[in-house]
């Protein structure tokens, strides 16, 4: 079921929620609507990189969460400053960002996430099962202005 919830009652709240069993139509569906969502914001310009970091978390849903279950959240970041995507699920298992053979067909979705991202991570759910991954796509700092540029970023694993 999907849930838009503007106006937020706070600041941590997502603006959009869907929580249902993601199929091959899902990614599809998922980036279309962040990307109305970032056109809004006049944020447009990280649609590239947030919509195919969606993709390959929603890819890992459908892949390894053997029910498929999920929920997806769309936050905007204060002050313009960008958008967090979350994808979480029930499955305990926790993914890992590898380098594998150029040739393989799969096992790069975190990887990608790590590149086209400024921050990405994996939160374990522990009063429950499951985890949340998340990932942030940040506006450059406006010159002079007291933000900084995240350079921290998780290394895939050798």
């Amino acid at each position: 079921m999907n849930h838009v919830l503007v106006p937020r009652r706070n600041a941590g709240e997502p603006v959009y929620r869907a929580d249902l069993a993601f199929g091959e139509h899902s990614a599809r569906h998922l980036r279309r609507i962040l990307r109305l969502y970032l056109r809004t914001w006049d944020l447009l310009f990280l649609a590239d990189a947030a919509e195919l970091a969606l993709t390959e978390l929603i890819a890992n849903v459908v892949q390894h969460v053997p029910d498929r279950r999920g929920r997806a959240y769309i936050f905007r970041l204060p002050d313009r400053e960008g958008v967090r995507v979350e994808v979480a699920d029930d499955n305990p298992v926790l993914p890992l960002a590898i380098r594998r053979d150029p040739l393989d067909e799969g096992g790069r979705g975190l990887v990608l996430v790590n590149a086209v991202t400024d921050a990405w991570g994996i939160v374990k759910q522990w009063d429950q099962p499951g985890k949340t991954i998340w990932f942030e796509c940040l506006t450059p700092p406006e010159p002079g202005s007291a933000r900084r540029i995240r350079t921290a970023r998780p290394e895939p694993r050798p």
